[in-house]
């Protein structure tokens, strides 16, 4: 097997789970905030909820769909470029990919339709509980497929048998092996940010060209409520992933940090330049000791450096080094973002102010930054494994040659650019359109109240009901 072959089998997988991942992502928490948008209008009989459930539910049931046709292109590759961890690790993840099948998405394709057709045959009860299945299907399938990626990152309950094969021998100990509730954490929380960044972003849009849209102001008032609350909470999630990364994956974090010397009362490099030839950070920044203080907490904390293992053992450093630092840079900036929002609420500004309108549209794909650049850390500062510490990436191909590799993943770069090119055009252009009818043309008793000074009011005052609406 070829050194390029390898290569290139891994820069297709890696192509299509860029594009797979971000679909997913985007449903599991579209799929709650839907839910929330039905269990509002159930409680307080405002149709702004209602109007924005069916707004969002026809960008849901697009973006699920994308996310489904690019995660079976995914399975066909364990078995023409990636037949050796498939037969080698089949009786452990095989189980576990079943389940989600059989479980989560089974329960989601049974209410899909129910979702997106029932709304006007089963009544507004049943219609809720059907989204409300769907959100939770969303979530159990992130839970199993996570499973799966952290037991390859650290692999628990199994032995071999005589073939060579990973065989499982404590169920409990492969499905919540030891960096699972950490990863499912950390990625659901990432999932429920990306959305309301998106759900911000529009409302934000909408209100540059139309200052006195209802719904865009319960969206952007909802996005940033949740990006004030949560961000908080991923930010410590992902310290505490990244203390357990530190514990199991302990190459991953020198890589991430930057680190090749093993040292005591280790800094934090902000920035630099990893140069692996010479195993130094090239015109580093960095302030001394908050390394140790941030992953052992503790000022004198001793972390392992890349030179503690042979150079075949350690993973790339310059792409997990940059892709942390634009993961971490996000997060931040969803806070600050999150906390202007706070002020500017405060002031009573919140939809009247063009800069942070602009800023909030702008931002609005950020979530999928975010969740790329950590897929990147994660999946990079893994190499050079598959099965972390147990198989090698380059031991895990198919018998296959470099030429076809390389014009299968030309045919995919071809195809997808094409076909989930119109796909996001045609969500962009459904998030184009106005999430009320009333955008060009307000009731004068709208106009009224806004011009009283009532216009920055949070979420149920901006939703008060409007006889004749729907």
């Amino acid at each position: 097997m070829s050194e390029l072959a390898v290569d290139l089998a891994r820069i297709q997988f890696a192509f299509t789970v860029s594009f797979h991942i971000i679909f997913p992502a985007f449903s599991i928490g579209l799929a709650s905030y839907i839910t929330v948008l039905e269990a509002l209008h159930l409680k307080t009989r405002q149709h702004q909820f209602l109007e924005l459930s069916k707004y969002w539910t026809k960008i849901f049931a697009v973006t699920f769909g994308m996310g489904v046709v690019s995660g079976i292109v995914m399975s066909y590759q364990f078995g023409t470029n990636w037949g050796v961890f498939s037969d080698k690790t089949g009786p452990v993840l095989g189980p576990l990919m079943g389940y989600e099948v059989l479980t989560a998405f089974f329960l989601e394709a049974g209410f899909l339709g129910i979702m997106l057709f029932g709304r006007e045959r089963v009544g507004e009860r049943l219609h809720f509980l059907a989204v409300a299945v769907v959100a939770f299907g969303t979530l159990l399938s992130a839970t199993w497929i996570l499973s799966v990626n952290s037991w390859m990152q650290t692999p628990a309950g199994f032995s071999y048998n005589e073939q060579g094969q990973f065989i499982v021998t404590d169920w409990f100990e492969v499905v919540f092996n030891p960096s699972f509730l950490y990863r499912l954490v950390h990625m659901v929380i990432a999932a429920y940010l990306t959305t309301a960044f998106m759900v911000a972003g529009v409302g934000a849009w909408h209100l540059l060209r139309a200052p006195h849209n209802e719904l865009a102001r319960i969206s952007l008032s909802m996005g940033m409520w949740m990006a004030l609350l949560v961000t908080p909470i991923q930010i410590v999630a992902g310290d505490m992933h990244g203390l357990n990364t530190l514990e199991h994956q302990p190459m991953k974090v020198a890589a991430m940090e930057g680190h090749f010397e093993t040292r005591k009362g280790a800094p934090l490099i902000l920035f630099g330049i990893p140069n692996e030839e010479t195993e130094t950070v090239d015109y580093k920044v960095e302030i001394p000791y908050l390394g140790s203080i941030i992953l052992t907490h503790s000022v004198d904390g001793e972390i392992k450096g890349l030179k503690s293992v042979p150079p075949e053992d350690r993973p790339p450093v310059a792409i997990v080094f940059w892709s942390f630092r634009i993961m971490v840079a996000v997060g931040f900036l969803m806070l600050a973002i999150g906390l202007t929002s706070l002020w500017l609420r405060r002031k009573k500004a919140l939809y009247e102010t063009p800069w942070f309108l602009k800023i909030c549209t702008w931002s609005a794909p950020c979530g999928f930054v975010a969740i790329l650049a950590g897929w990147v850390t994660t999946e990079v500062g893994r190499q050079p494994y598959t099965v972390y510490g147990h198989l090698r990436t380059v031991d895990s191909v198919s018998p296959i040659d470099a030429a076809a590799v390389g014009t299968s993943l030309a045919v995919f770069v071809v195809v997808y650019f094409a076909i989930f090119g119109a796909g996001i055009y045609y969500l962009l252009k459904l998030m184009r359109k106005s999430p009320t009818k009333y955008e060009q043309d307000l009731d004068s008793r709208v106009v009224t109240r806004l011009s009283h000074g009532n216009a920055s009011h949070d979420i149920v005052d901006d939703a008060s009901p409007r006889q004749g609406e729907s």
